[in-house]
This record gives C-alpha cells, sequence and structure tokens, in this order.
C-alpha cells in the first residue's frame, strides 16, 4: 500500500503530493511543524502542541486558521496508513506558502499545509540503559522557541554527535546549558532537578512540560536556571525529554560517565510516571 499525506485540503500517494519550488519554506525556511506522538491510537497532550502551533504561527506571522480540523486530519492519515493501532507520528509543516522569490512577505498568499504520518515506537533499549550525548556551542538564531523548520545548526549538531557515537548534542551558550539539538535536557544534583528557564533561548517542550507536573506532583524540586558548563560534571544524574526522547537517561557526557554511569533513580522515577500516563 502507498503511503498516503495530505496536502492543502486533500489525500494524495506520497508520489503524486508535490510542492512548488517558489515554496517559501523550500526557499527561506519560512515556515513552523510540530510532532505529535500516538500512544494506543490516541494523542498524547494533544492540546499543548496544538496551542505551541498556533503560537508558532503567530509569532512567524503566518495566516492559518484551520488548526481545529487538524485532529479529524491526522486521524484519517492514521486510518488510511494502516497504523492507527500503533505507536505512530504525526509530522505537521506549514509554510508561508508559494509566491515569487522575495524576502519581505508577499501581500497575497495561501500557506502550504503538509502532514505525514510514521511508526514511532518507543526506543526501549535506550530508555532502559541509558545514551551518551556531547556538548557543542549554541550558535542557533535567539528565537529559539519558535518551533520552525530552520533547523540547519540542529542538523550540524545531531550529525557532530551521531560521529561521535552520541544520539544528542546538548548546547551550551555563553557558558551555560540551554537544551539539546532535538530535546529538552535535564540534570539532577542532591535530589534536585535543575533545566535552563522557558525563554527566547530554548523551545517550551510538551514532554518537559509533563516532567514538570510529574515533579509538583510527587514533590521532586525543580530549578529553572540555567546550568553553569562547568558544573555538569559535578551532576548526580541526567536526561533528554522530548516527544522522540520521552524520558531518556544519559549515562555518558563526551567522554565521561554521568554518576555511576547508569540511569539514576530520579530520573528513573519520572520515566515511570511518564509511561503510566501515556497509558490511560
Amino acid at each position: 500500500m502507498s503511503e498516503t499525506v495530505y496536502l492543502n485540503g486533500k489525500f494524495f500517494p506520497k508520489s503524486e503530493a508535490f510542492i512548488s519550488p517558489e515554496d517559501r519554506g523550500f526557499n527561506f525556511a519560512d515556515g513552523i511543524y510540530e510532532v505529535i506522538k500516538y500512544y494506543g491510537g490516541k494523542p498524547y497532550r494533544y492540546a499543548d502542541h496544538l496551542e505551541r502551533l498556533k503560537r508558532s504561527l503567530k509569532e512567524v506571522q503566518i495566516e492559518y486558521r484551520d488548526t481545529d480540523q487538524l485532529e479529524s486530519v491526522f486521524q484519517e492519515l492514521l486510518d488510511k496508513n494502516g497504523i492507527a493501532a500503533q505507536e505512530a507520528g504525526i509530522y505537521l509543516q506549514i509554510t508561508r506558502g508559494s509566491q515569487t522569490r522575495i524576502h519581505r512577505f508577499p501581500d497575497t498568499i495561501l500557506p502550504t499545509v503538509y502532514a505525514t504520518v510514521f511508526p514511532f515506537a518507543s526506543k526501549w533499549d535506550q530508555l532502559k540503559n541509558g545514551v551518551k550525548v556531547i556538548t557543542t556551542e549554541d550558535i542557533r538564531w535567539l528565537r529559539c522557541d519558535i518551533k520552525s523548520v530552520s533547523l540547519l545548526p540542529n542538523v550540524l549538531a545531531a550529525q557532530k554527535a551521531h560521529e561521535q557515537d552520541a544520539v544528542e548534542a546538548i548546547f551550551i551558550r555563553n557558558g551555560v546549558v540551554t537544551e539539546g539539538s532535538h530535546s529538552s535536557f535535564m540534570a539532577v544534583k542532591n535530589g534536585v532537578i535543575y533545566t535552563h528557564p522557558n525563554s527566547n533561548l530554548i523551545l517550551p517542550g510538551i514532554t518537559r512540560k509533563v516532567v514538570f507536573e510529574i515533579c509538583r506532583d510527587h514533590n521532586i524540586q525543580v530549578i529553572e536556571e540555567g546550568i553553569p558548563a562547568s558544573e555538569l560534571a559535578n551532576m548526580d544524574e541526567m536526561m533528554i525529554i522530548g516527544t522522540g526522547s520521552e524520558v531518556t537517561p544519559v549515562v555518558q557526557m563526551n567522554e565521561n560517565p554521568v554518576g555511576n554511569g547508569k540511569c539514576g533513580p530520579v530520573t528513573r522515577f519520572i520515566q515511570e510516571r511518564f509511561f503510566q500516563q501515556t497509558l490511560l
């Protein structure tokens, strides 16, 4: 069965879905995106993802008003592709649209709306045993709070991590940890979680928000302040957080073990509570 995708109000076989070379997403990375995970046929934290999508659209001034129809579009995509009963992901991208190439916004333009689905199983080996990450300089623009398709610095960092047999690159800006190339970052010291505060320098992660709620409900202290890079070696535990990462322990940073080189108790506790939620 050929893969079905959604493009500008219609469903197509993927091989028949085409976007103009004048699309501003192609020319300028002038667009935003979201990734939503489905557990047991149900979207996880859909309202939060939709709220973030609307915020990104507003911040980049893309006029798209049909967001209320998206959930039914996503469900139809899952059904048409035969993966509604398994762990699956939705990728949604909205660009400003297609028009003759000029840097400013065109006067009249309709957005390009594209969505596709894919199998999105949890990486249980990494979740159980932990992963290696590296650190790298944060060279991204100053609006990391927008979920923009302009991801070249993230791609370069992710490739650097891959070349060093790591699964993620953790950004450091002006001596302070911000986040990962495709995840949020948290560290634990003496049972307290430290993570960068929400600002223009990090993406407001949905799974990060869930972790905050778990910590609040179980009296785990969270301090939202940037972790000095110089303090990373002293941390007891680390974790990367995200729709794809879920709650993944970090057991090695660069060439050094984190803590005792195994998943720590705070990370494991949060991970277990997270997966209890996804089963509800």
